[in-house]
């Protein structure tokens, strides 16, 4: 089991019309990932905070968010600063006041100075861009100095205009450049989310998040590849989960095919016929590929060779060698491992 993850202050920046999903898909899977960390016995990785102009604002659904803390000072060290689309001007809305302008401009000023600390402090913190987000950060000045980000694609020319030192990227669900954080349009900032989630808590938490919120894991092909303990769990048949969940939680045990059946509460022929359907692998197949996984990581990290291959719950170093060559590093983590 992984040590327990910092505590990460998420702060929302909610402004007027802030797109209602942009807040709820981000904060819903961080909250799913302290429950997950609940589960495991370890103490919650995010502390949710949500920060205005105001003590309230009208989302982009005319749904009133209400106890708006105030914009802070300045943000802890490591925050992760979330900023949320808000939706296009229509015709029938009414032209700001001097107050509303007032907010706006103190807001801008103020997202400024904590956002140019973020990106600057060379620490854990972020500045997370939600779908037109990053127009925010273009106009508060801090999408400069060669930054990569992206938008929603109706948005990458104004992102560009507004952003002339930046890199902005074209057809990604999300992009990140150091502590720059940015997505797509929308629910690309729940793939943001999980992606973040995954580096901060680790695989197990990721998978059990996306699990919940029935989303899969996405990657963009640009984007390293998927790491073999989130892989194969593009499906929501609860009997194969709970398979993965236990070999994930234990790859060192003595797994067989039976003892995974057991688990599943089905016979081991059914489970690999599941397993097939459902995961686009086999039980076996599957387990390999966590424990090279794991190996390999330690590996990685300095382990010894034989500690790492133990650990991984390989009975010796040559097992794992004759894994690696059955397996190989790219469809350990792939479809082609089926």
């Amino acid at each position: 089991m992984d040590a327990p993850a910092a505590v990460v202050d998420a702060v929302f920046l909610v402004q007027p019309h802030a797109l209602l999903l942009d807040l709820a898909g981000p904060a819903e899977a961080l909250r799913l990932a302290n429950q997950a960390l609940q589960r495991l016995g370890q103490p919650p990785a995010f502390r949710l905070r949500y920060v205005a102009a105001q003590p309230q604002a009208t989302s982009s659904v005319d749904v009133v968010i209400g106890g708006l803390q105030p914009l802070p000072e300045r943000l802890p060290p490591g925050a992760w600063l979330f900023l949320l689309g808000v939706r296009h001007p229509q015709p029938a809305d009414p032209a700001a006041g001097a107050a509303e302008r007032a907010d706006q401009l103190r807001t801008q000023r103020w997202l400024h100075a904590a956002g140019s600390g973020l990106l600057c402090e060379g620490g854990r913190g972020r500045l997370v861009c939600i779908c037109s987000g990053a127009l925010l950060a273009a106009e508060a000045g801090l999408l400069r100095g060669g930054l990569r980000c992206t938008t929603h694609h109706e948005l990458l020319d104004p992102l560009r205009q507004r952003a002339a030192g930046a890199e902005v990227v074209d057809n990604r669900v999300f992009v990140i450049d150091g502590p720059l954080a940015s997505s797509a349009g929308i629910t690309a900032g729940i793939d943001l989310t999980l992606h973040l989630i995954q580096a901060h808590c680790g695989d197990a938490v990721a998978a059990s998040v996306a699990r919940t919120m029935v989303v899969y894991l996405r990657r963009t092909p640009n984007d390293p590849e998927l790491s073999p303990l989130l892989a194969h769990r593009h499906h929501l048949h609860p009997a194969v989960h709970r398979v993965q969940d236990a070999i994930c939680a234990r790859p060192d045990a003595e797994w067989s095919l039976p003892r995974m059946a057991a688990v599943a509460h089905v016979t081991p022929r059914h489970l690999s016929r599941l397993f097939g359907a459902h995961a686009g692998t086999t039980p076996l197949r599957y387990l390999h590929a966590i424990r090279l996984a794991l190996a390999e990581r330690a590996r990685g990290e300095g382990a010894r060779r034989a500690d790492a291959a133990r650990d991984a719950g390989f009975s010796s170093e040559q097992q794992w060698r004759r894994t690696r060559r059955a397996l190989g590093r790219r469809s350990a983590a792939g479809p082609a491992a089926g």
